[in-house]
């Protein structure tokens, strides 16, 4: 018996190729879609907390600025280690102009800077907020929920979506009085991810905390709100022959 040229098995493999991939009597195939779902804690609660300052020039301004700096960042570092991350972002200084005569004055200097906390102990996030709030030109706005990136849930997801797939396909299999013989293709149709800027649709809350007015007002009670993480994968499998 001579041996086959490489062109032969070439051909042999395209044709062994062409088979799994184009549905025949002989391998009838089966598409499907699994959805995994989990409502679940969330794990962090940011806040945003802008601090402003007003004053006839600007050394004072900043001056005051720095010290309502100050004072937001210790009272966050204060939390320990229920403060996962603290940064501050935009900064500016910016002259407010008054129209005399036929030009223009400086009238005052107007500051602002922000800072983004993230905290993983709740228990104390609803005393953080109003003591923050009742600082002098400190608004606090927040909390969002969310989950970390690496969060486990996202993985436990897809592996429901998975899980899904499977038992669908088996079912339809059944349904013909057959059963599955191969997985041919699983593609992941995507994840929703809390942290994504649709986040809102999870049901994620902003609510806006003013210092004016607050006095000695009692720490607020809040409530975390339960995060969505959904994954979606299509699958498709080969059956074995059914006998119609």
């Amino acid at each position: 018996m001579g041996k086959c040229s490489v062109d032969e098995r070439c051909r042999t493999r395209r044709s062994q190729d062409v088979t799994q991939e184009h549905p025949t009597p002989q391998a009838p195939q089966v598409t499907v879609r699994g959805e995994g779902r989990l409502e679940i804690d969330p794990e962090l609660a940011r806040i945003w907390i802008t601090v402003s300052a007003r004053g006839a020039d600007r050394p004072t301004t900043l001056a005051d600025l720095t010290r309502r700096n100050a004072q937001v960042l210790d009272l966050v570092k204060a939390q320990g280690t229920a403060v996962e991350k603290l940064e501050t972002g935009s900064l500016s200084i910016s002259p407010e102009l008054t129209r005399k005569g036929r030009g223009e004055r400086i009238h005052a200097f107007h500051g602002r800077v922000r800072v983004t906390a993230e905290l993983t102990d709740f228990t104390l996030l609803g005393e953080l907020v109003t003591r923050l709030a009742d600082l002098e030109l400190t608004s606090v706005d927040g909390p969002w929920w969310s989950l970390r990136p690496a969060s486990p849930a996202y993985a436990e997801a897809r592996r429901l979506a998975v899980t899904e797939a499977v038992q669908r396909a088996r079912a339809y299999a059944e349904a013909l009085g057959t059963s599955l013989a191969s997985l041919l293709e699983l593609s992941d149709a995507g994840v929703t991810d809390p942290l994504m800027p649709r986040r809102a649709a999870f049901g994620s809350a902003a609510v806006a905390y003013s210092a004016e007015g607050a006095g000695e007002a009692p720490p607020l009670d809040l409530e975390p709100q339960r995060q969505t993480v959904t994954a979606e994968v299509v699958a498709r499998f080969t059956m074995n022959p059914p006998s119609l």
